[in-house]
């Protein structure tokens, strides 16, 4: 099953990877011209698209998805692969720079993996939630889970930190966000921890589910 091998990580930090040297690019002239309200994908290598080429990372799909769908928004892919709840707090002026309209906020992954405090993780991802509300944005939470090997005493203090949060702040929950991917092997990278580019196909029509009905077609 694809949850015990992530015990080895998800997207670490001790060696260079792939989504750590292409995600959250420069702005170019062209992203810097582009005025439409943001939508901020905020979080690891899940959502930089660790292993992809940039185009088939989920926060992509779900730009050409919306595109398609007649929405004006644009987009921002903010994941780092490796990055836990602490790295996501130290980045958040950066995503605040964006001003977004919504924030899908997917970190605590590489926190579990690591085996740090359940509580700390909640209270990261906690301050974020706050500081996106405060400057305006609508906040999707995206929830992970962790191999069973890490103990059932521990899973469900680290499960509950997604509902609770949830339900504290009154956002949009995805339960799970690699639902229908994760343990799929035909929707899997070979490493058996990220979505190769079907599933993250897949990822991104999850994601939408959420996001599209905070989404005006005259923004």
């Amino acid at each position: 099953m694809v949850w015990l091998l992530l015990a080895s990580g998800c997207g670490q930090k001790t060696a260079p990877s792939p989504a750590k040297q292409t995600s959250a690019p420069p702005p170019t002239a062209t992203s810097a011209a582009d005025n439409r309200p943001a939508v901020v994908c905020f979080g690891d290598s899940l959502t930089a698209g660790f292993g992809l080429d940039p185009s088939q990372t989920y926060p992509d799909v779900l730009q050409r998805e919306l595109d398609r769908r007649g929405y004006g928004y644009r987009v921002v892919n903010l994941g780092v692969s490796g990055d836990t709840s602490q790295d996501g707090l130290a980045r958040l002026d950066q995503a605040l720079a964006e001003k977004a309209r919504i924030v899908v906020l997917e970190f605590g992954a590489n926190d579990g993996l690591r085996g740090q405090p359940v509580d700390i993780a909640e209270r990261n991802l906690g301050q974020m939630m706050e500081a996106f509300e405060g400057a305006g944005a609508r906040v999707v939470l995206a929830g992970i889970t962790l191999p069973p090997n890490y103990g059932p005493a521990y899973l469900a203090r680290f499960d509950a930190i997604f509902p609770r949060l949830a339900a504290k702040y009154k956002t949009p929950l995805i339960p799970f966000l690699l639902s229908g991917v994760a343990g799929h092997g035909d929707l899997m990278q070979s490493d058996g921890l990220h979505p190769n580019a079907r599933g993250a196909r897949l990822v991104a029509e999850t994601v939408r589910r959420q996001v599209e009905p905070l989404l005006s077609k005259t923004p």
